[in-house]
Formats: C-alpha cells, sequence, structure tokens
C-alpha cells in the first residue's frame, strides 16, 4: 500500500504536468498561425529535460541534446517546419528561444607574395620540440616582440587554450607534447582531428615534405594536384584549426591545446555546437578561448556562455573578420567579455581586409603571411584575422604563467599596451613584451 507521502508527490507531479500540458493548449490557441520557419532552436527552459520532453510532445518537436550549461536548461530541438518559433515564447516555461545560426571561420582574403620564411626549413629546437627556423624566425614574431618577451620575463605560458575551429591535426609532430584529448561536436564523438573530414583519396595528395601556401579559406596548397582537391568548396577551411593552434603554440609553447572540432572543413558551423564547446572548455579547465570565427548576429546563449566562461576564468579572444569594414560580428563584438582581433600587415598597418572600429576590436596583431602549422606534418603561410587573433590568446597564456589570477580585465588591460596605429586599430598592435612588462 502507497504511503501518504508517496501519493501527496505522485499527485503534485500529475497536477504539475496537467497545469502544463493546459497551459502549452492555451497558448496554442491564442498563438498566430504557424509560419514557415527553420527547424533547428535553441530553447532554455524552465524545469530542464522532462518539461522540453513534454512541449515537444505536444508540440511534435524533437530534443536532440542539452548544450551542456550548468543549469541545465538548453537544448537543441527539431521542429517541423510549420512551427513558428514565435509560437515557444507564448509558453510561461520557456525563458528564451533562438534560430541555431550558422557562422564561419571567416570569408576568404586576398594572400600576397609567399614570404620566404616558409622555405626556411632549416632545423631548430623549439622548447624541446624540432621546428622549421622559419616558423620562430618570422616577420610576424619579430614585429610583435616575442622571443624578447619569452626571454627577459622567463614565460612559455600556461594551462590550457581551447581552440574552437575545424579540429587540430592530433599527429602533427610540433603539437605532440601539447595536444590534449579533444571533442568533435560536429559528429558528437571524442577527439577534435581535422584530418577526418578528408578521404584517404584527398589525404594521399597532400605532400608532408613541402610547405603551403593557404589563404584564409585554404585555396592555395602544396602542389598542383593538391590545390585542384582542396580548393573545390567542402575543403574551403580544412586545416584552419591546425594552422590557428600552430599560432598558438608559437606564442605559448609550453600551453596545453585543446581541440574543439565545432565547424565543418567548408568552414560552416552552427551556434550550438560553439555552444557546447565553450561549456565543455570550462568543464575542462582551459584557461584561454581562441574563436577564429564570427556570426552576423547576436546570440543570448552564445553570451551567456562566454558569461559563464569569464566567471570560471576563462579569458576569451576572437577574430574581427574580413569584411574591410566598420562593422560588427559575433563574438567579437562582446567588448566586455571578448577581446576581438584585427590584422595588421608587416608594415604595420590594418590590413585592407580587416574589419575595424572602436566597437569591435581591442587590440590588432599581425595577419598577412603568417607562417604556421597544416595538417600532416606540414607548414603553411596564411592570411586573415582568424589568424591574428591566437597571437593574442597565446599571449593571454604567457601572461597566466606570469599572474595565474589575471581576470578577463586584467589580460586585457594588458594586452592594450600595443604599439598605436590609429583608432581604427583599437588600441594598437600587439606588443607582446609590452604586455608582458605592463604586470610589473
Amino acid at each position: 500500500m502507497m504511503k501518504p507521502r508517496g501519493l501527496q508527490l505522485r499527485l503534485a507531479a500529475a497536477v504539475r504536468r496537467a497545469s502544463l500540458t493546459a497551459t502549452v493548449l492555451a497558448c496554442l490557441l491564442l498563438a498566430p498561425a504557424p509560419a514557415s520557419a527553420a527547424n533547428r532552436l535553441i530553447v532554455r527552459v524552465l524545469g530542464g529535460l522532462p518539461v522540453i520532453h513534454t512541449l515537444c510532445g505536444l508540440l511534435g518537436c524533437t530534443v536532440q541534446y542539452g548544450l551542456g550549461d550548468p543549469l541545465g536548461q538548453v537544448f537543441l530541438l527539431n521542429t517541423p517546419d510549420i512551427l513558428s518559433p514565435s509560437i515557444f515564447l507564448t509558453i510561461p516555461a520557456i525563458l528564451d528561444v533562438e534560430l541555431d545560426r550558422q557562422g564561419q571561420t571567416m570569408d576568404a582574403v586576398s594572400q600576397g607574395p609567399v614570404p620566404s620564411a616558409l622555405y626556411d626549413a632549416t632545423p631548430v629546437n623549439y622548447f624541446g620540440t624540432t621546428v622549421r627556423n622559419g616558423y620562430v624566425d618570422q616577420p610576424a614574431t619579430r614585429i610583435v616582440r616575442l622571443s624578447s618577451a619569452q626571454d627577459t620575463f622567463h614565460a612559455a605560458g600556461s594551462g590550457i587554450v581551447a581552440v574552437i575551429d575545424t579540429g587540430v591535426d592530433a599527429s602533427h609532430p610540433v603539437l605532440a607534447n601539447v595536444l590534449l584529448p579533444g571533442y568533435d561536436f560536429t559528429r558528437n564523438r571524442n577527439g577534435g582531428d581535422e584530418k577526418g573530414d578528408l578521404g584517404q583519396s584527398t589525404t594521399a595528395l597532400v605532400d608532408q615534405s613541402s610547405g603551403a601556401v593557404v589563404s584564409q579559406s585554404t585555396t592555395a596548397l602544396v602542389d598542383g594536384g593538391t590545390a585542384a582537391v582542396l580548393d573545390q568548396q567542402q575543403y574551403a577551411a580544412f586545416g584552419h584549426g591546425t594552422m590557428v593552434a600552430g599560432i598558438v603554440h608559437l606564442v605559448a609553447p609550453a600551453a596545453g591545446i585543446l581541440p574543439l572540432k565545432a565547424f565543418q572543413a567548408d568552414g560552416s558551423g552552427y551556434a550550438s555546437d560553439v555552444i557546447r564547446a565553450i561549456y565543455f572548455a570550462v568543464r575542462n579547465n582551459a584557461n584561454v578561448l581562441n574563436m577564429s570565427f564570427s556570426f552576423a548576429a547576436p546570440s543570448q546563449e552564445l553570451n551567456a556562455a562566454i558569461t559563464h566562461a569569464n566567471r570560471n576564468g576563462a579569458i576569451a579572444v576572437a577574430a574581427a573578420g574580413n569584411d574591410g569594414r566598420q562593422m560588427l560580428v559575433y563574438p567579437a563584438a562582446y567588448q566586455s567579455m571578448v577581446m576581438g582581433v584585427a590584422s595588421t600587415s608587416n608594415n604595420d598597418t590594418l590590413s585592407t581586409f580587416s574589419n575595424y572600429g572602436p566597437n569591435l576590436v581591442w587590440v590588432a596583431a599581425p595577419g598577412e603571411g603568417v607562417v604556421t602549422l597544416y595538417p600532416y606534418g606540414a607548414y603553411a603561410a596564411t592570411w586573415g584575422t582568424s589568424f591574428s587573433t591566437p597571437f593574442v590568446s597565446g599571449t593571454a597564456a604567457l601572461l597566466m604563467s606570469l599572474e595565474p589570477n589575471y581576470t578577463q580585465a586584467q589580460i586585457a588591460q594588458a594586452v592594450a599596451h600595443g604599439q598605436y596605429l590609429s583608432t581604427a586599430s583599437g588600441n594598437g598592435r600587439l606588443d607582446v613584451y609590452q604586455a608582458l612588462q605592463s604586470r610589473q
């Protein structure tokens, strides 16, 4: 026989379910006729998984999975085309709903002449790993005074930099000692190796002994055969994440790198996967978030995820974009929480392709002809604000090796000690030496 207390609990639960059902049905009757809409929605719901399952049972939507927020309130839904997102906003339990928008790892930019550093294959020791001299000794590193900063302040970086991108080559020999187990949010599996985006017939074309000349969209590659394959749209951003990780490692060689694959090889990715990646990074003790991508419109849940990261001590850095305009892109435009990074030339001028403006850019960094790593043990030269961004992320890791308790605001103030160029470039071009010196 059921105890009185147990019966009371079951009756209370039944009443709540009945009340929720009645509320939903009433809202549906009062709501406007459904219109055609995208079928991926990000929804925050009071009551979490049980409530959203009940709602979807009534509305005909499907719960895909939670996005990892600490309250367990945010979910990705698939909805019928006839179900308008506005219907969800009429339901009291729904706190927020937005389209699961697609972002990009930036549009392609015009590449300049092949930098001579790319062909300098002289082996050198770099913090215990053998690398090519053209990777360490190149115009970008000299401009930001990287080696002087590392030597003077005995800084090689610390903590974990989460690279939210297309993935990272998990077998690249230069990254072997610093790469951590990551996650592939595009396939919902452990890993984060972007080489999984290529088939065997394509990977055979990558010449491991050659350098690569790569634009922001990874279009001009190792040899004619490879270029012909990887110039296809489905591979437009292949290598992007490895190139970003290579610059992080160049600046902060002792920092761990956490590869979080949230973007496809064509450079596209959903906000829901980025949000999941940010929460994953925080749970796995990431100290810095490198976000070399952009969304055209703001997202309340992306904002919430970055806020959560900041509150848990993670420093957020994002690319300003390559439209050559004064405009806002996200997350770089969340200036109180994120350092937006523009690109400069090796002549210390703002890159013509770089976005700019005081409400977007916190600082600029070299982003033209930067020599970095490329999948299959190769090296690349690349252009774009995507590759200016990891110079700042790496600098944040250097600062945190000296000041482990620095907050987003303190790191941002240190990075702001740059070389003034113009109002378009925020606090100027990054000077790693001055950033580290500012803490004294």
